[in-house]
């Protein structure tokens, strides 16, 4: 639609542009006046500011000037329209979107609130879309928010402001993750967003490592440091680098090429009677394999004996192949 109204201005630009060169080629040639008095005359007859000409003509000049009045009037008067329609159609649009994406982000439930959209908070938004997980994201950057408004639910303002906080939906949230540049931003974030929701998993960004420990006080439940992550793979890809390109390969792109799943065992539950690793069977039904447990407390248990009881509440990981995977989710539910 927009682009219509673009050809439509490039239309109404290039006939005024032929309405001058008319006007000064006529007078020109008609008139025989200079150059310059040629344009004179065309924009003081084309505007209509009723000036008088430089010197009196003739008939031909007069039928001339006619001519040009009336075909610059109604062209004049087609390119305000054109510019008209535009800007107004431009605002309706806008509002639009704002109202459509406002309308989303008040349906959204059970979803992840990403404060700022720098790379970390890019790379976020990237694997949440990935898996088909909601999200919004709040940004102050207009410009930024103009630039990929069109894949990504945003709230312009300051993550900071409780008021964008309540907007972004944090009463209905599960998860908020401050990736904002500034330590100082994501702590003041964490503190709001723990205050105005006590059951929200906070994931914060950390520059320096002073500022770990003043983010988990303010209520934040992991804190990332990114520059540190980044710095111990590089050294892991000396010290060991197979290892590492191996771990890589696990590294998970989007819920169809995923090698690795988190698993409740509600999930299992429901299918069949499962007291041990021993009972899901999965390496036989699906070709995965379980290489981890955790328990409700949150304990991590790597590579755990087919003995072990399962208790309620508690998770397993699987490793697999993306088909295996995919079977896994399929034969039990899995969302």
């Amino acid at each position: 639609m927009m682009q219509l109204f673009r050809s439509k201005i490039y239309l109404a630009l290039t006939l005024m542009l032929m309405v001058l060169a008319f006007g000064v080629l006529g007078y020109r040639i008609v008139a025989d006046y200079s150059w310059v008095d040629a344009f004179y005359m065309t924009i003081i007859t084309v505007t209509t500011v009723g000036f008088s000409e430089v010197r009196p003509m003739g008939p031909e000049g007069k039928i001339f000037t006619i001519v040009l009045i009336v075909t610059s009037v109604f062209i004049v008067g087609f390119a305000i329209s054109i510019v008209t329609e535009y800007l107004l159609s431009r605002n309706s649009v806008e509002l639009l979107k704002k109202k459509k994406m406002k309308n989303a982000i008040a349906n959204l439930n059970q979803h992840v609130i990403v404060c700022g959209f720098g790379r970390n908070g890019m790379q976020a938004a990237e694997r949440l879309r990935a898996y088909k997980r909601p999200f919004v994201v709040i940004e102050k950057d207009k410009e930024v928010i103009e630039r990929y408004e069109e894949d990504v639910l945003f709230i312009e303002g300051d993550a900071n402001d409780d008021d964008v906080l309540l907007e972004a939906g944090i009463d209905k949230a599960l998860y908020l993750i401050a990736t904002l540049p500034d330590d100082a931003a994501n702590l003041f974030v964490v503190l709001s967003a723990r205050q105005m929701k006590k059951n929200l998993f906070i994931i914060s960004r950390a520059s320096l490592v002073n500022s770990q420990k003043k983010l988990i006080l303010a209520g934040a439940n992991k804190v990332i440091m990114p520059d540190k992550i980044g710095g111990d793979h590089m050294a892991s890809l000396v010290v060991m680098p197979d290892l590492i390109t191996f771990m890589d390969k696990l590294s998970t792109e989007g819920e169809n090429t995923t090698n690795l799943e988190e698993v409740a065992i509600e999930d299992f539950s429901n299918q069949i009677e499962c007291n041990s690793l021993r009972d899901l069977d999965l390496r036989r039904k699906t070709g995965c394999t379980i290489i981890g447990y955790i328990s409700p407390n949150g304990d991590y248990i790597i590579n755990p004996e087919a003995d072990m009881k399962l208790q309620p509440k508690s998770k397993v990981i699987v490793l697999g192949r993306p088909e295996q995977i995919k079977k896994l989710n399929k034969m039990f539910n899995i969302e």
